[in-house]
């Protein structure tokens, strides 16, 4: 892709390959030279394996879809840093203007025994589709949706519930816990419905399911570092980690007292 500023830098990509999770990776080293600022760092991945093909090589397999900022596939570690170095944003926000003339860059999937690799940069993300699965719904009764304005909500209780709708389910959170823990991305799927009258009727059960599915995915602990909050690229707060820990001990002890 041209870029409109004209300006090119040379890097150095240092990218992880593994052909399977059962087989150990390594990492190839791989000269980029003339490369646009103005080009996404996936642009510059997809000029790379332009590159490998034409050469008869096997191309670096990443996970990519909508190139928005909205899917959350781009899943890669940067330089030590889920989505790279800036905040606020996915990988395929990031554009090579972030990066200095002869950088080398590091490039890995994410690390988690939850996010098994499947090749090379792109992990198995299918844990978080099973907690989802497993509580993430709520019952609503077929026919005509009511108008919105029927329903009324709080504007706090709102606005919490959208700032918490906004995950996109990428797994920085769980690439940045020393953890692997998962919590962030759970408690975010709890809140946006805990917060909302129409998430009342499984509220205690969907709390219960979520956390133990996220535990029996293997995911780790909490030991709240904040590290997931400070990585997250749609800026999902910790305080959704404190609700979930008040929805699951309040969820509890009522299931206990049955």
């Amino acid at each position: 892709m041209a870029g409109t500023s004209g300006k090119t830098i040379n890097v150095t990509i240092k990218v992880w390959r593994q052909k399977n999770k059962n087989q150990k990776g390594q990492f190839e080293t791989h000269p980029m030279k003339g490369v646009s600022v103005d080009m996404s760092f996936l642009e510059m991945f997809d000029v790379l394996n332009d590159r490998l093909i034409t050469e008869g090589k096997d191309p670096v397999a990443f996970d990519h879809d909508c190139r928005e900022g909205i899917c959350g596939m781009c899943s890669m570690y940067i330089n030590g840093r889920p989505h790279g170095p800036k905040q606020g944003v996915t990988t395929c926000q990031l554009h090579m203007r972030s990066f200095k003339d002869g950088d080398t860059i590091v490039v890995e999937p994410w690390r988690s025994a939850a996010f098994p690799v499947v090749k090379d940069l792109a992990v198995d993300r299918s844990a978080f589709d099973r907690i989802i699965a497993s509580g993430g719904f709520v019952s609503v009764n077929t026919g005509n949706a009511r108008d919105a304005n029927s329903i009324l909500i709080p504007k706090d209780d709102a606005d919490q519930a959208f700032n918490a709708a906004a995950c996109i389910g990428c797994g920085a959170c769980v690439a940045a816990c020393k953890n692997g823990s998962a919590m962030l991305f759970v408690s975010a799927k709890v809140s946006q419905l805990a917060l909302l009258p129409q998430g009342q009727i499984e509220r205690d059960e969907r709390v219960l399911n979520m956390v133990n599915q996220m535990d029996e995915e293997g995911f780790g602990n909490c030991t709240n570092t904040a590290a997931c909050e400070a990585e997250c690229p749609k800026g999902i707060s910790l305080e959704n980690i404190a609700r979930l820990n008040r929805e699951y001990i309040s969820a509890s002890n009522f299931a206990n007292r049955k």
